[in-house]
């Protein structure tokens, strides 16, 4: 036992590391500092994600923002026709609650098939930006739009989507049309002032004639014996005479206007017996009426009606306007009412009916626009109701008011 321990060897170590047992400190402070490190690294990016959402919201809020904006109706539309979305403007003018789904053709224009020439077509086809112009009937009134096409491309540059804008310029059309008119008036205006010095002078012979003739009818008299032959032609000479100087004067003053040619003045009213302009009126057109039937005028004037507020010569135009109308519209064939009669306490109304084919509704907005005539070329001008409107117009304010229905025309004038 010589040169032996007696201390018992000791145990083999092993090799199983969850039985190591000299765990360091360091080590279990690596670990956590390492879990902080990931925790802190996850809460920077979840704070970039926060910005950053934030960001493409508010972007998305400019974008929507931006098309809210937008006052045109705009669609998106697969290449197939078929309506991808629409933005709000779209059910300010289209009456379809939810387009989404449904063919453009079918929603826009209500029809079952794609309409020729197609914007969207040519925009697909073509890959480029299309433009037209559209008319629809919506909402009881034609309107007028202009359409762009845009293809929307993919990264390949392919167009995979069309947006489709429509832009309502019916207005900006109604102002050109405006403008357009008031070039021609303007034109006409220049016309006008050389066609009445021209007329102007033969019309100041005529009046001096008839002037003479007028202070010679006292020796015709004379001249004439007593027999009822003789006293029915001095008066008849007497009425002609009378009528010419009268409408001498009318004309010159329709003279006096065009050269003017300036807008109205205020007018002087005076007392007018409305059932005395009307007799006048009708001595004017005895020739036309002979080749209208016996009858074919009615007359209902109602003699206990007090006389209106007006100026003679433009109520007597007025009225030779609207019954050369009706004598036009019933050709040879039917009958004119005129009348005249009180409304109420402050309005006389003339009322001329003819029993013609009246005006389709589809023209009525445009009955007194100047040059607007529905007759056949060369038979109408389009200034005869123009004119009338333009003398009755200033009584908007109160003298006179204007009205019309189906084949009836009628005008109220304030009594004197």
């Amino acid at each position: 036992m010589r040169g032996q321990s007696l201390t018992p060897n000791p145990e083999p170590r092993t090799s199983d590391p969850y039985m190591e047992t000299d765990t360091r400190l360091e080590d279990l402070i690596g670990l956590e500092y390492t879990k902080l490190g990931f925790f802190k690294e996850v809460q920077i990016k979840i704070s970039e994600l926060r910005a950053s959402n934030l960001e493409v919201e508010r972007k998305r809020l400019e974008i929507q923002a931006i098309l809210d904006g937008i006052t045109d109706v705009m669609a998106v539309v697969s290449l197939e026709f078929q309506i991808v979305s629409v933005n709000h403007v779209f059910f300010e003018f289209f009456e379809h609650r939810s387009p989404t789904g449904h063919f453009c053709y079918e929603v826009f224009r209500k029809q079952y098939l794609p309409c020729s020439p197609c914007p969207l077509v040519i925009a697909r086809e073509e890959n480029r930006v299309c433009r037209q112009m559209f008319i629809c009937h919506l909402k009881g009134k034609n309107r007028q739009f202009e359409i762009t096409a845009s293809p929307l491309r993919d990264f390949r540059g392919k167009p995979f989507n069309i947006l489709i804008l429509k832009r309502d310029v019916t207005l900006e059309k109604e102002y050109q049309a405006k403008y357009w008119q008031a070039e021609k008036m303007a034109t006409i205006g220049v016309l006008a002032a050389g066609v009445a010095h021209e007329v102007n002078n033969p019309l100041t012979a005529v009046s001096g004639f008839a002037e003479g003739l007028r202070r010679r009818l006292p020796r015709l008299k004379e001249k004439l014996g007593q027999a009822p032959a003789d006293r029915e032609l001095w008066e008849d000479f007497q009425e002609y005479v009378e009528t010419i100087l009268a409408e001498c004067n009318r004309c010159r003053d329709i003279v006096q206007s065009l050269l003017t040619f300036s807008p109205r003045k205020r007018p002087e009213f005076s007392p007018v017996n409305l059932n005395a302009l009307v007799m006048d009126v009708l001595k004017l057109l005895r020739y036309q009426l002979k080749s209208h039937p016996p009858g074919s005028i009615c007359l209902e004037l109602d003699q206990n009606v007090p006389d209106v507020r007006g100026i003679a010569a433009e109520l007597k135009q007025v009225v030779l306007n609207l019954i050369l109308n009706a004598l036009d519209a019933i050709r040879e064939k039917g009958n004119i009412a005129i009348r005249t009669y009180k409304s109420d306490k402050l309005w006389i109304v003339l009322s001329v009916k003819d029993s013609g084919c009246g005006i389709s509704p589809e023209f009525m907005d445009k009955l007194f626009e100047p040059f607007f005539t529905t007759k056949a070329v060369g038979k109408g001008t389009g200034i005869g109701l123009s004119t009338c409107y333009n003398i009755i117009r200033p009584a908007w304010r109160g003298n006179c008011r204007k009205q019309r229905a189906g084949q009836r025309l009628r005008i109220r004038c304030q009594a004197a």
